[in-house]
């Protein structure tokens, strides 16, 4: 894809100043939209939901997997394992998987879940968890381990893999054949192993190890709201709450934020990593940079409301944004990405809501005041010399 400047900013609305595009940033933008249509993405109407919006601005094979495991709601963590599974699986060379192979790393999965944090479902009890706890007290073999997960263990979470919000997504990764006189298992599909094997398959196992660390410790905290207090450990690079005086790591900060941004730097949409070692590995950022905390300004400005991961040029490269205010159409991307994370019913929901505003109203005018502010001390504004097409 070439890297070229595109102009290109959201409707202005109520609740931010009033930004107007140029004449030349409007065509630009009519532009980038008649290709985008050209090329087949579907646009976003306004009246869609923000799930729909996550899907449809940028309809690759990659959102639509990031759709299912961020978006969907969850009465217990078999999804994670199963998507864990699958790209696992997806690194072979066999599209057939029987259910006693598929019964394995699924399994495994759970039980080293099992064995850090207990509490893996909504329901007060469950004889598949049973089953893996026995597992991991040496009372059960790998065998009898097998034989429980095909009994109990795939009951509903092969049906409602694909089921994103009211429906379902219009790309499969796995066909189920289960029915029928032949073998029983799943065919994996060419849309999974092109996944598993693309740029971002690495970044996939991570994010999902993110979501599902986060999910099952706020079951282990009883509800999700006692997560409000998740707080950042920039050194670390981890979020983290507490349980009384007791610290508790949730997640790295990347692993937890990169799928709502599909893989991309917030400010250029330039392919981003997470992974450690990698060259395109991620940085941090505050949108609202650090320096403002001085001033008591956009606060708290460590909350996850303000983090956006970014390229390296992008956050400290020539012409990097270090400590400068990002302009106002970022400021709304910004929005855009927060209510991802807040509509997702993501454990961090109640984080954002606490810190940013229980409506979206109230979260507009919470960035805006944030924005007035920070403008009235670093006057200077900063945007990306050059940007790919918009992710989200």
């Amino acid at each position: 894809m070439a890297n070229v400047r595109v102009f290109y900013g959201v409707a202005a609305r109520e609740r931010f100043w009033p930004w107007q595009p140029t004449e030349h940033e409007q065509q630009c933008r009519r532009e980038s939209r008649r290709r985008s249509s050209a090329d087949g993405v579907a646009l976003v109407a306004v009246e869609e939901s923000v799930v729909g919006q996550f899907e449809d601005h940028y309809p690759s094979v990659e959102s639509y997997w990031r759709a299912v495991i961020l978006f969907g709601r969850n009465v217990a963590s078999y999804k994670f394992a199963l998507g864990r599974s699958l790209l696992g699986l997806a690194d072979g060379r066999d599209s057939f998987i029987s259910m006693e192979s598929l019964a394995v790393p699924f399994a495994s999965t759970i039980a080293q879940h099992v064995a850090t944090v207990d509490k893996q479902g909504t329901s007060a009890s469950s004889r598949f968890l049973d089953t893996v706890r026995g597992f991991n007290s040496g009372e059960l073999d790998e065998g009898a381990l097998r034989d429980a997960t095909l009994r109990l263990g795939f009951q509903n979470v092969i049906d409602a893999f694909h089921v994103v919000g009211a429906g379902e997504i219009p790309i499969r990764f796995f066909i189920d054949e289960r029915k029928g006189p032949g073998p029983k298992g799943i065919r994996l599909t060419d849309d999974l192993f092109g996944l598993a094997r693309g740029p971002q398959g690495v970044n996939l196992g991570a994010e999902v190890e993110a979501r599902w660390n986060l999910v099952e410790r706020a079951w282990e905290l009883g509800v999700s709201r006692n997560l409000v207090t998740v707080g950042y450990d920039g050194e670390a690079g981890r979020l983290f709450t507490r349980r009384g005086t007791r610290r508790v790591d949730v997640t790295s900060c990347r692993d937890a934020l990169n799928g709502y941004q599909k893989g991309a730097c917030f400010y250029c949409f330039r392919r981003i990593a997470i992974v450690e070692g990698d060259p395109d590995l991620a940085d941090v950022d505050h949108f609202f940079p650090h320096v403002l905390k001085a001033f008591d300004v956009a606060e708290p400005i460590d909350g996850v409301w303000n983090l956006v991961l970014a390229c390296y040029d992008c956050n400290r490269g020539v012409g990097g944004k270090f400590d400068a205010i990002p302009q106002l159409r970022l400021l709304e991307r910004l929005n855009t990405r927060n209510e991802f994370l807040i509509s997702s019913h993501h454990p961090l929901r109640e984080t954002l809501i606490q810190q940013t505003g229980s409506t979206e109203k109230a979260r507009g005018m919470f960035l805006q005041k944030a924005y007035r502010d920070a403008v009235g001390l670093r006057v200077a504004k900063w945007a990306p010399m050059a940007e790919f097409k918009p992710r989200f």
